[in-house]
């Protein structure tokens, strides 16, 4: 199984988001969350708002604010 983040709103461009490294996918929950809690402003700067955390295309949880 994989988990990732997907930016549900914003200001953004997935191509940058890409190329920043940003999109990346863990094999469990746990690293996501880890990743997440490091580099939500980084996902800040580049516009993104709300993210939501899927397993493959299965929602676990989401949309989650960014806001601080």
């Amino acid at each position: 199984m994989s988990y990732r983040w997907e930016p549900i709103s914003g200001d953004y461009d997935v191509a940058d988001l890409a190329a920043g490294g940003l999109l990346p996918k863990f094999e469990d929950q746990a690293r996501a969350e880890e990743w997440l809690g490091l580099f939500h402003t980084d996902l800040q700067g580049h516009g993104v708002a709300d993210v939501s955390l899927f397993e493959e295309d299965r929602l676990v949880y989401g949309p989650m604010s960014l806001d601080d």
